[in-house]
Formats: structure tokens, sequence, C-alpha cells
């Protein structure tokens, strides 16, 4: 039937994208759903330079290459879809997309990615899209000439930074810490550039404004000292929580609600597999969510071809 399927793929970042291209070139029927833009947190990057074999471009572009991909392979694609119903027990799952449309298959690889961390403190919700962003591509070209921060101090705190004074009159990059969790390469490129200034061992703990933000409170760690400063925006990169809440009580999660799973990428419940920043591992890089969503996919694609042959065993035999 239209809407059976071999595999269900719940993301549309680079891991999921990944794994719609290898399970519909394996001519697995496959259904990628989407609750935003394919490309997940890919396509708010600015600039990707590691990405192997390719030297220079943008995430967008690279999400628009990966989803075509799939799409040319047969895989069926559903962005900015509503899931309002996923049920990943027994040996076949079903999701629900909009409170109306039911997809089944025997097999789910949950590719869901992460979202911005927020600080949480005084102010934030206020000011978010009045001064304070969690995406430079989205809101760089808002702050020609002026005075802004960047709170982080990982690889795309400092990528960001750097990315952001194409714009920016001045970036100072506030990090909690005396060093850096960045590589050190991302460290040298943001510590070298002339328009970059560093506040470390301090945390913002108020924002402060009428109808924007106008300046903020910075407390030095060590010192407790508070200073106030005037600023015109406010880049927040201090990672992502996992999208993993629907999965509670149906899935293994750990303690940071990251999803559990083994060496093939199958979670606690047979049949699903997971992929991508919403499982427990220790590097996040759209490498390594392509990685992942190549062994979900080729776990997953052994999974169903597994049901199939046994299928078709168990007709013979009777």
């Amino acid at each position: 039937m239209e809407n059976n399927f071999d595999v269900i793929v719940i993301g549309g970042g680079p891991a999921g994208l990944t794994a719609g291209i290898y399970l519909s070139r394996a001519k697995m029927k496959t259904l990628i759903l989407n609750e935003g833009t394919a490309g997940g947190q890919m396509i708010l990057t600015h600039e990707i330079a590691n990405y192997p074999g390719v030297e220079s471009t943008s995430g967008y572009k690279l999400a628009n290459i990966m989803k075509n991909q799939a799409k040319n392979f047969g895989c069926v694609v559903k962005s900015n879809v509503r899931i309002t119903n996923l049920e990943l027990g027994g040996e076949i799952k079903s999701a629900e997309i909009n409170g109306k449309d039911t997809f089944t298959a025997p097999a789910v690889i949950l590719a869901t990615g992460g979202r911005s961390r927020p600080l949480n403190v005084p102010g934030e919700d206020k000011f978010k899209g009045r001064g304070i962003s969690y995406c430079a591509t989205c809101d760089g070209d808002f702050f020609q000439d002026k005075k802004i921060i960047v709170v982080g101090g990982g690889n795309s705190a400092l990528e960001e930074a750097v990315s952001l004074t194409k714009y920016a009159s001045s970036v100072t990059v506030v990090h909690q810490f005396d060093n850096f969790q960045a590589f050190p390469h991302a460290v040298d490129i943001a510590a070298g550039n002339p328009k970059i200034n560093f506040i470390m061992e301090s945390k913002i703990i108020e924002f402060i404004g009428d109808e924007r933000l106008e300046r903020v409170l910075i407390q030095n760690q060590k010192t407790k000292e508070i200073t106030q400063m005037e600023i015109d925006g406010v880049f927040i990169f201090i990672g992502y929580i996992p999208n993993t809440e629907p999965f509670a009580g149906k899935l293994e999660l750990n303690k940071w609600n990251e999803i559990v799973t083994n060496e093939s990428l199958e979670t606690s419940v047979s049949g699903v597999f997971a992929a991508g920043d919403s499982i427990q591992k220790k590097y996040r890089q759209i490498t390594t969510a392509v990685a992942d969503g190549t062994v979900a996919a080729l776990s997953a694609i052994e999974y169903v071809n597994k049901l199939k042959e046994a299928s078709l065993l168990s007709n013979a035999e009777n």
C-alpha cells in the first residue's frame, strides 16, 4: 500500500538524509519525515570548509545536494510536517503526521538531532529575536557595524565568531572557563582575528533593554565581580539539547537524554535504529552524523532483509 514502507527515517538532517540515500539506493522503500526544513542544524552553518572532498560550501547548499541525492534514488521526503504519534513497539512501527496520515514500516531510524541550548538567564526569552540569536547565518547581516558578543568556547562558538566579523565592528567572546574546548586550529584563527577579543572565566547573568537588547551583566567566575557592557547583539553557541522527548519511556536514554545504541546503532527496541546528534556519543560534526546515517541505514537494510527472508521461508514451508 501507498503508506507502507520498508524503513521510515524520522529527521532530515545530515544523518537522516544520508540514511535515506543509502536505503533508497539499496531499493528499500524509504520515507523521511522531517518537522523542519531538510538539512537540520546543518543549514544554519554559514561555511563548511572541512567536509571531505568539498573545498568550501554553505550548509544550506550541502543539505540540498543530500536531499536531491536521496530523492533521485527514490526516497520520499516530507518536510515541515508535525509528527503527532509515533509507535515504536511491535513488529510494525507507525508514524502519524499532522493528526491524520499514518505511515508504517518494520524498521525506523531516529535522526531527530538537537536544538540550541539556552543560557536560561533573566531577559533571554524577552530578547530572543530582538538582539539575541542562536544562528549566525540567519541573523549575522542584521548586525552590520555593530558590537556583538558570542557566548561559548567550542568549535561552533569560535567558528561563528570569525564568521560574524564580516558584519560586526567588534566581537567579544565570553566563555565561562579559562580554556577553550574547540580544536586548536579554530582557536588560532579566532585569536588571530583583530576584531575578536575575549572575556574568559566569565558568564552573562542578565540581559537588559527596553524594546531591544541594550546591555548585559557579566560576572567573573573567580572574583564574582559584575560588570555592565553595552552591546547590540548576543549570539549563543553553548551546545545542543537532543530532541528525544518523544522517546522517553519508549527507548533507553542516558542521563543527558541521548539515545543509547549498540555498535550497529540499534536502540533498545528491536527494529529501531538511531543516528546523528540525538545519540550517545562524544563528537558531533556533520561528518560524524553522515557516518551514523550510513551505519544505521546498513543495519536497517540487514534487519529488513532478514525479515523478508524469514517471511519467504515461512510462506514456502506453508
